[in-house]
C-alpha cells in the first residue's frame, strides 16, 4: 500500500495557527472557522489534513475481483480540496510492490520542480519501502486539476481529483452553484494493467484495449454485474450543479453528455473560460472541463454517459459506453419511468470535436506573446522500429514484423535509469543516464564531484553530456499528413532535450503525422500553461494559417488535443519565477509515451534566487 500524509497549509492567524487534524471535509471546516474568527485580526488560516494509509484493495468489477493499488483504500483516490494560494505537503510512503511517483497534473510548480513527479525526469521513483514529501503552492489557478501516478501505467488506479476554489472572501465569476461534483472518467481492464503494458512491451505490439469505461469508478448499467453500483448524482429541481469532469483515462479521448440537459462550460484545466453551452463534451486524456448543469427538466432519472472518440482508423478500441445517473430527488421512487440515454456522437465524429474545441475562449483579452524568441515546429506521431537481429519473432509483433514506436521530430524519447534528468542537470553530472558504471552515483549524495570524476575516468569514451540537442524543426521535411514514405517510419531513440533561456517567448507548432495511423494526440506540458492560438487540418502553412491566429482571447490550457491529421499552435513564456529545470512535454495517451512520444525542455535559471531552482529536498528518492 501507499501511505499519503497530506498537509494543506491554507491560512495563518496573525498571532498563531489553528490546526485541524484528520477531518474529512477540511474546506468546509475552514470556511466555518473563518466566519467565527471574522471579528479578530484574522489574516490567514492554516489547516492540516492527514489521509490514512492505503493498501492493495480487492475491487470487484465486471463479475470479477482483482487486487488493485488504491489510495487510502479508495478507488478513485481521495478528492483533494484546496484554495488558490494554499501550500500543500504530501508525504508518500510506498509500501506497494511497484515503484511509484505522483504528478500534480496542471499545477504550475513555481520554483518547486522537485515536486512535479514524472519518473526519471524530475525525480527517481519512490521504491517499495521508501517515501518522499511533495511540497508546492497553488498560485493563480482556480478550477479543476487532478493528481496521478507518473510511473509506467500505475495511474490506472492511482489518481484523484484536485479541486482549487477561489481564495477566502473571493467568488466564482459565475453564480455560485448549489452543488459541486467531480466526474472522473476512466478505463477498466479485467486484468492487471501493469501486466497489460508489460506484455505489449515484450511483443512490440499494441496493448490490449480496456474492457470497460467508468464514471467515478463504476461502469454503469450497460455492463455485466454492474447495475447495483451505478454512480448516482442526486439533485433537486431548480438546483445548479458544477460538474468537474476529468478524463483520467490512460489511452482514450472521451465524449460525455447528460440526457435532455444542456451543459454550460465555464472552465478548463484550472482556468476560467468564456461561458458557452453545449450538449456534449470531448475531453482528451488528461484534460478537465468544468460545466454547470441546471435541473430544469421533469423530475426523473437521466443517464450521464461517456464513450470513446476514436480518430485513428482501423485501430482496435473499447467501443463500450459507461453510464451514471442524474437523479432528481423529487422523482417518484415507485413507478420509475425508463431512463433516458443521451445522444452521443459517433465514435469517429471529428466534426463535433472540432466545433467543440473551437468554442473555447478566455473570458477577456489576454496578454499573448507577440514577439517570439523561439519558433519551434514539432511533428507528433507514431512509427515503427525494425526488429533487432537478436530478437525473436514473438518480440516483433507490430506491423510486418516490427515493433511499434512513437516520436516527436523523429526523436523517440527514452527515459534515463540511473538518475533523473533534473538531478543530473542541477548537480552537473554528465551522462549518468547512459553510463552503467555510474548507477551507484545517486547514492553518493555528498560526494558528487568525486562521483562525476569516477564516471569520467571509468568510461571516458562513453562520456556524453545530457544532450541538449532536441531538434527545433523536423530533421526531414515531408508531406506530414499525406502518403509518407516507409523510409521515414523509423525514429531515432535517445534522451534529447531542448534548451531554453529563462524568459524566452515561445511559439510551438504541433504537427500531427499520418505515419501508421493519424490520431488525435493530447499533448501535455509540465510546469506551464499555454495559449492555444489556432488549430487546423492538413499541413501547417505559415503563409496561409497565420491569419487564423487568435491573439486576443485564446484559451489557456495545459493539454492541447492536436487534431488527427492536423496541427495546433501554442504560445507561452518561460518566465515564471523559478520555473527552471526540466519540464516534460508528452502525449497523454500512456501507450504513446511508452513508445517514446515525448521530449523535455531544459530551462536555464534566471537572475537571482527567485528565478532559480532551489537545491533538492533532503528526502528526494535515490535511484
Amino acid at each position: 500500500h501507499v501511505e499519503l500524509d497530506l498537509f494543506f497549509v491554507r491560512e495563518k492567524v496573525a498571532d498563531g495557527t489553528v490546526a485541524i487534524g484528520e477531518v474529512p471535509a477540511c474546506d468546509q471546516v475552514a470556511d466555518v472557522l473563518t466566519k467565527l474568527l471574522s471579528l479578530s485580526s484574522f489574516t490567514r488560516f492554516r489547516s492540516f489534513l492527514r489521509v490514512l494509509p492505503i493498501q492493495a484493495t480487492p475491487v470487484k468489477m465486471l463479475c470479477n475481483t482483482h487486487n488493485r493499488i488504491t489510495v487510502n483504500g479508495m478507488f478513485p483516490g481521495p478528492t483533494l480540496e484546496v484554495r488558490n494560494g494554499d501550500s500543500l505537503e504530501v508525504k508518500v510512503v510506498n509500501k506497494a510492490r511497484y515503484n511509484v511517483t505522483i504528478h500534480w497534473h496542471g499545477v504550475r510548480q513555481m520554483r518547486t520542480g522537485w515536486a512535479d513527479g514524472p519518473e526519471f525526469v524530475t525525480q527517481c521513483p519512490i521504491r517499495p519501502g521508501g517515501s518522499y514529501t511533495y511540497r508546492f503552492t497553488i498560485q493563480g489557478q482556480e478550477g479543476t486539476l487532478w493528481w496521478h501516478a507518473h510511473s509506467s501505467w500505475r495511474r490506472a488506479t492511482v489518481y484523484g481529483a484536485l479541486i482549487i476554489r477561489p481564495r477566502l472572501g473571493e467568488s466564482y465569476p459565475f453564480p455560485k452553484p448549489n452543488l459541486e461534483t467531480p466526474i472522473e472518467l476512466r478505463e477498466w481492464w479485467d486484468a492487471n494493467p501493469i501486466d497489460v503494458v508489460r506484455e505489449a512491451t515484450r511483443t512490440g505490439a499494441a496493448p490490449n484495449v480496456s474492457d470497460a469505461y467508468t464514471i467515478n469508478a463504476q461502469p454503469g448499467d450497460l455492463y455485466k454485474c454492474s447495475s447495483k453500483n451505478t454512480t448516482i448524482i442526486p439533485i433537486d429541481a431548480g438546483e445548479t450543479n458544477l460538474l468537474r469532469v476529468i478524463n483520467a483515462a490512460l489511452n482514450q479521448p472521451l465524449f460525455f453528455a447528460v440526457a435532455n440537459h444542456t451543459l454550460t462550460v465555464v472552465g478548463a484545466d484550472a482556468t476560467y473560460i468564456k461561458p458557452f453551452t453545449t450538449s456534449v463534451l470531448m475531453l482528451g486524456a488528461g484534460q478537465t472541463t468544468d460545466v454547470l448543469i441546471k435541473a430544469d427538466q421533469r423530475p426523473a432519472r437521466y443517464y450521464m454517459a461517456a464513450r470513446a472518440y476514436e480518430s485513428a482508423q482501423n485501430v482496435p478500441f473499447d467501443n463500450t459506453t459507461t453510464t451514471a445517473i442524474l437523479e432528481y430527488k423529487s422523482s417518484k421512487k415507485g413507478n420509475v419511468p425508463k431512463l433516458i440515454m443521451p445522444s452521443l456522437p459517433a465514435y469517429n465524429d471529428t466534426n463535433t470535436v472540432t466545433a467543440f474545441s473551437r468554442s473555447f475562449r478566455s473570458p477577456r483579452k489576454v496578454q499573448v506573446p507577440t514577439e517570439i524568441d523561439e519558433s519551434l515546429f514539432f511533428t507528433v506521431g507514431l512509427g515503427l522500429n525494425n526488429c533487432p537481429p537478436n530478437f525473436r519473432r514473438s518480440h516483433c509483433q507490430g506491423p510486418n514484423g516490427t515493433r511499434l514506436a512513437a516520436s516527436m521530430n523523429n526523436a523517440s524519447f527514452m527515459l534515463p535509469r540511473s538518475i533523473s534528468l533534473l538531478q543530473a542537470h542541477q548537480q552537473g553530472i554528465p551522462g549518468l543516464h547512459k553510463l552503467p558504471c555510474c548507477t551507484f552515483v545517486s547514492k553518493l549524495k555528498y560526494f558528487l564531484h568525486l562521483a562525476s570524476l569516477f564516471c569520467a575516468l571509468c568510461f571516458l569514451p562513453l562520456l556524453l553530456l545530457i544532450p541538449n540537442n532536441f531538434p527545433g524543426t523536423p530533421p526531414v521535411k515531408f508531406d506530414y499528413t499525406g502518403n509518407v514514405s516507409r523510409t521515414l517510419f523509423q525514429p531515432i531513440t535517445g534522451t534529447k532535450l531542448y534548451k531554453l533561456k529563462f524568459g524566452s517567448r515561445l511559439q510551438v507548432v504541433l504537427q500531427g503525422t499520418s505515419i501508421i495511423a493519424p490520431e488525435n494526440h493530447p499533448i501535455h506540458l509540465h510546469g506551464y500553461d499555454f495559449y492555444i492560438i489556432a488549430e487546423g487540418f492538413g499541413n501547417f502553412n505559415p503563409k496561409r494559417d497565420t491569419s487564423k491566429f487568435n491573439l486576443v482571447d485564446p484559451p489557456l490550457r495545459n493539454t492541447v488535443a492536436v487534431p488527427a491529421n492536423g496541427w495546433a499552435v501554442i504560445r507561452f513564456v518561460a518566465d515564471n519565477p523559478g520555473n527552471n529545470g526540466v519540464w516534460l512535454m508528452h502525449c497523454h495517451l500512456d501507450v504513446h509515451i511508452t513508445w517514446g512520444l515525448a521530449m523535455a525542455f531544459l530551462v536555464e535559471n534566471g537572475v537571482g534566487e527567485l528565478q532559480s531552482l532551489p537545491a533538492p529536498p533532503s528526502d528526494l528518492p535515490l535511484c
